[in-house]
């Protein structure tokens, strides 16, 4: 997955034109079903009788699909890689289409492939919501439709394991059969659950196609999401009579993960992840950082309120995944031979450095100066003083 460069979200038209529609194709792809053509590969010879997928990769310039992008290059049981995104990336040996997933145009670029891997959203937390779900539903709607009509005979999605819901009384850890009984009150996760509605209608209204969806615990790796943000602040919040526990997945696992998807070592729904899980409690042993406990009320509503003001990009719903248990098994992947290369203490390692002298309070990252004047300690008293000062405005009002 890959958030877009701020230059190209802000050339994108908030209002789209074309909004999401799950239940229709767009035309101008309807009528590009026509026999895919060559590909062809590094050295110029044809795609034809070689060995191995054509693999496309969307949103390949950035994040995971820039890494995925690369490691398929270099891999031998890859024929060729198509990389698509709204710039040119770095990888010189992929062949390059530049535009927005969202254009029709893309059944076009599609032809002679064999995989698409989707790997173009926008999960920034900046991002406005509504244009974000513009791009990830349409895009994805758009490309399972492109690939279908272009004789792509599989596409990888990939989603997230906060599509099973953070609850007091998941499983520990979670069947990758589970319900998926998330809500769309987190940053991004409607989105992610229409997408996987998306991906369990496309087999059925495209008979031949093959749809696999992977979904990574908690990504680290050059990842900025409310979680990862998490342990950008001075304290922990733990919300009283809560149970984090926390499973993550480094991006060298995912992408590992998504290339057996290619290959088709594995298919259908499955989880990646890290094995086994961390409690709260060794989180903060290891990471040296101190909890801060407050009752659930407190914690919710200054969430609530803090984000309706503009004061935080995060809505109330992403502290549930701070509070119950997520943790899913990764059995399929593990039955196919995979296994991964990092545990979550190494992830968590890695996560520290990255995010160090950064400072986050209630998910809204301060400057330098913000840091410096008030003391990140400080910037949490204030903000939680503000949404005391919210509530004892709202009780004022009424009273008049």
């Amino acid at each position: 997955m890959s958030s877009p460069d701020p230059q190209v979200r802000a050339a994108r038209n908030p209002s789209d034109p074309n909004p999401a529609e799950p239940a229709g194709e767009p035309d101008s792809v309807r009528a590009a079903e026509t026999p895919p053509s060559v590909v062809p590969l590094r050295d110029g010879s044809p795609s034809a009788g070689s060995r191995g997928p054509v693999v496309a990769v969307t949103g390949a310039a950035a994040g995971v699909g820039a890494q995925l992008t690369e490691r398929l290059a270099a891999s031998e049981e890859i024929k060729q890689v198509v990389a698509i995104d709204e710039r040119r990336g770095d990888c010189a040996q992929a062949q390059w289409h530049i535009l927005d997933v969202r254009d029709p145009a893309i059944a076009e670029k599609l032809r002679g492939v064999d995989v698409v891997v989707h790997l173009a959203l926008d999960l920034d937390l900046e991002t406005d919501a509504a244009a974000r779900t513009a791009y990830n539903v349409r895009g994805t709607q758009t490309v399972l439709t492109a690939a279908a009509a272009a004789g792509v005979h599989r596409v990888v999605l990939c989603t997230s394991a906060m599509v099973y819901g953070a609850l007091s009384d998941n499983e520990l850890p979670l069947s990758e059969d589970a319900e998926l009984r998330a809500t769309a009150e987190a940053t991004g996760v409607g989105d992610l659950l229409e997408i996987e509605r998306l991906a369990r209608r496309a087999p059925r209204a495209h008979p031949g196609l093959n749809v696999t969806v992977v979904r990574p615990a908690i990504l680290v790796g050059g990842t900025d999401t409310a979680l990862t943000r998490y342990f950008e602040s001075p304290r922990l919040l733990v919300v009283a009579g809560s149970r984090p526990v926390w499973q993550f997945c480094h991006v060298d696992d995912l992408c590992s993960a998504l290339e057996y998807a290619v290959v088709e070592k594995v298919e259908g729904e499955l989880a990646v992840g890290c094995d086994g899980w961390l409690e709260q409690e060794e989180v903060e042993e290891l990471s040296g950082i101190r909890r801060m406990e407050l009752p659930s009320t407190v914690a919710l509503g200054a969430a609530a309120r803090l984000h309706r003001i503009g004061l935080t990009p995060s809505p109330a719903g992403d502290l549930a995944y701070t509070m119950y248990p997520w943790v899913v098994s990764v059995s399929r992947l593990h039955d196919a031979g995979w296994r991964p290369q990092w545990t979550n203490e190494e992830v968590l390692a890695e996560l520290l450095e990255e995010v160090a002298g950064r400072r986050t309070v209630a998910g809204r990252r301060l400057g330098r100066k913000d840091a410096t004047a008030a003391g990140a300690a400080g910037a949490t008293v204030a903000l939680l003083g503000t949404a005391a000062l919210v509530r004892r405005a709202r009780k004022a009002r009424r009273r008049l």
